[in-house]
């Protein structure tokens, strides 16, 4: 399994599904979180789009939010 720490960037609601926009987390000496250095240095670059349109999840991701998003192989 291989695990990023991403941040919303924006939400936009296009009339059918809200449009989700993040990128990886970003560290240096005044990052909030030290947790961060460590995910910015393994992964200094990296941005994901998703449209979602599930109404029981709609509307559930904000701006600023961040999320741990791991990637695990499909049989």
């Amino acid at each position: 399994m291989i695990r990023a720490k991403m941040q919303v960037q924006t939400v936009t609601d296009n009339g059918y599904s809200d449009v989700v926009k993040l990128t990886a987390v970003m560290g240096g000496p005044n990052a909030k979180d030290a947790e961060d250095n460590s995910y910015a240095k393994a992964t200094p670059s990296a941005s994901l789009e998703m449209h979602i349109d599930n109404p029981k999840v709609r509307g559930q991701m904000k701006p600023g939010q961040k999320f741990y998003v791991d990637f695990t192989p499909a049989e």
